[in-house]
């Protein structure tokens, strides 16, 4: 979603903002999901990423489209007062709260990735992002790695990949906050290619990616 009052700014740029580049495709259905199968509170957004990325770092060379890269930066800041720091502030609010009551947050970041970028092919279907030296967020993604190969066997999984868990991101900054033992950062990476297919195929591989997180969780 483009706001109103950035329009301006993506004109004749709608093959763009629905591509890869613009939007996470299914990420947010398959968020739903999860979040209504396990009671979970839900933190989304709908602006395209190219107004603003909420998953990089104020800073990031990639934060904005070069159209909004070369706005004023009081506009920058306008934009990223507006759609960046609520969506960012609020889950750092939700997950300190949980953690300072005395619980433990297991966070888990739904993203999507194109089946072929720069003419390479990906070779995965459903991959788990983490840092290797966190032990919990290791041993959650083999467990649900391992429950989902024993559902859909014929599934390529990867773990770090296409993208390595511990890169810039929201995640990280949760880590750089917490320590190990109180929260747990993951990111679920999907290959686009089921939900642009759609139909009974694509809704199978959300339950299952769904059902066997559960089921590493017990």
């Amino acid at each position: 979603m483009v706001p109103p009052d950035h329009a301006s700014s993506f004109v004749a740029q709608e093959a763009l903002l629905a591509s890869h580049r613009g939007w996470d495709a299914g990420a947010l259905a398959l968020a739903h999901q999860l979040a209504e199968t396990l009671a979970a509170p839900l933190f989304a957004s709908t602006v395209t990423r190219l107004l603003i990325d909420l998953n990089r770092s104020i800073g990031h060379p990639r934060l904005h489209h070069p159209a909004i890269a070369a706005l004023p930066a009081a506009a920058r800041q306008e934009i990223a007062r507006q759609f960046y720091f609520p969506h960012r502030d609020a889950v750092m609010a939700a997950v300190a709260g949980v953690i300072e009551g005395g619980g433990r947050v297991i966070h888990v970041a739904s993203h999507s990735f194109t089946p072929q970028l720069d003419g390479v092919v990906r070779q995965a279907d459903v991959a788990w992002l983490y840092d290797p030296g966190r032990a919990g967020e290791v041993a959650l993604s083999a467990k649900w790695r391992d429950a989902l190969h024993a559902r859909c066997p014929a599934l390529r999984l990867r773990r770090n990949y296409p993208y390595q868990g511990k890169g810039d991101g929201l995640t990280r900054q949760l880590r750089l906050a917490h320590p190990a033992h109180h929260y747990i950062g993951i990111e679920l990476e999907i290959n686009q290619r089921f939900m642009l297919a759609g139909g009974p195929p694509w809704q199978a591989l959300c339950n299952a990616v769904v059902d066997t997180f559960v089921d590493a969780l017990e």
